[in-house]
C-alpha cells in the first residue's frame, strides 16, 4: 500500500519537474525572440512581410487554378470549325468589308445569299407560327445603297436640329456605315412585321432562330461590344452548330470569334 502510494508521489513529481521544464523553455523563447525583435525589430517586418507574399502567393494560384477550370468547362463543348469559315465572316466599324458579290436567291421579297435560302424560308415559316403577320423586310444591300440609306437617315435627323457630329452620331447607334453592314454580304435578315413586333413574341422567335442557323445580331446588353443598340428585327446567319453554341453560352458574333481564334492558336 505504501510502496505504491510512493509510486503515485514520484509520477506527479516527474510530471510537475516535465510540466516546469516546458514553461521554462516556452518563457526563454519568448525572452530571446522579444529581445532580438526588440534590438532588429527590421526581422519582424520582414517575418511578417514573406508571410504575406506567401498568402498573396496562395490566393493567386487558387484563383488561376479556378479560371482555368471554368474556361476549360466552357470551352469543352466549341464547335470544330474555323473563325475564317464564310458564315462566320464578322462585318463591323473595326472590321470593314470591301463590296461582296455572292451569289443571291430570291426569297419573299429580299435577296440572300444563295447558300442560305431554305434557311431562310424555313425560319420564316417558324417565325410565323408565333407572329402569323411577319415578313422579310431586308436581306442583301449593296454598299452603295447602304451609304444611300445611311444618308438619308443623317440628313432626317440633322432636319431635327442636329450637327451634322450629332446626326452621324445617332444614326450609327442603328444603322452601320457603308462597309460596315453586314448586309452586303447576303447573310443578314431583317424581319418582323409591319407594324412592328411586341416583345414577347419577338423574345420567342430569337429563341427559334439558331435551329435554323441565325443568332439575334444585336441583342440586349451587348450593345458595348457591338457597337449597335438592341435590334430584335435584325438576324445573321452563321450555321446551325454555331447559333446553337453561340445562344447557350450568350454570346455575340464578336466574342464568339474571338473565342475560336484564342482556341486555334
Amino acid at each position: 500500500m505504501k510502496h505504491a502510494k510512493h509510486l503515485r508521489v514520484k509520477r506527479k513529481s516527474k510530471a510537475k519537474k516535465i510540466g516546469l521544464t516546458i514553461l521554462l523553455l516556452l518563457i526563454l523563447t519568448l525572452v530571446i525572440g522579444g529581445t532580438v525583435i526588440y534590438f532588429r525589430p527590421s526581422l519582424l517586418k520582414n517575418l511578417l512581410s514573406h508571410v504575406q507574399v506567401l498568402s498573396q502567393v496562395s490566393s493567386a494560384t487558387k484563383l488561376s487554378s479556378s479560371k482555368s477550370s471554368e474556361l476549360t468547362s466552357s470551352d469543352s463543348d466549341l464547335p470544330k470549325v474555323s473563325s475564317a469559315d464564310w458564315n462566320l465572316v464578322l462585318v463591323n466599324r473595326d472590321n470593314l468589308q470591301e463590296e461582296k458579290m455572292p451569289s443571291l436567291t430570291q426569297v419573299g421579297e429580299i435577296r440572300v445569299d444563295s447558300r442560305i435560302a431554305e434557311n431562310t424560308r424555313q425560319f420564316l415559316a417558324a417565325a410565323q407560327t408565333v407572329a402569323p403577320g411577319e415578313i422579310l423586310i431586308s436581306g442583301y444591300r449593296s454598299r452603295a445603297e447602304q451609304e444611300e440609306l445611311f444618308n438619308e437617315n443623317v440628313a432626317a435627323e440633322e432636319a431635327k436640329g442636329l450637327s451634322h457630329e450629332e446626326a452621324v452620331s445617332a444614326v450609327q447607334k442603328q444603322i452601320q456605315l457603308p462597309g460596315a453592314s453586314e448586309h452586303q454580304t447576303g447573310l443578314a435578315i431583317d424581319m418582323s412585321v409591319p407594324e412592328g413586333l411586341e416583345d414577347e413574341p419577338a423574345a420567342k422567335i430569337a429563341q427559334l432562330a439558331p435551329q435554323y442557323g441565325f443568332v439575334l445580331r444585336y441583342p440586349e446588353g451587348k450593345s458595348n461590344i457591338t457597337g449597335v443598340d438592341f435590334e430584335h428585327w435584325h438576324y445573321r446567319y452563321v450555321g446551325v452548330e454555331n447559333a446553337q453554341y453561340m445562344q447557350k453560352h450568350n454570346l455575340v458574333l464578336e466574342e464568339y470569334i474571338a473565342l475560336l481564334k484564342a482556341a486555334e492558336k
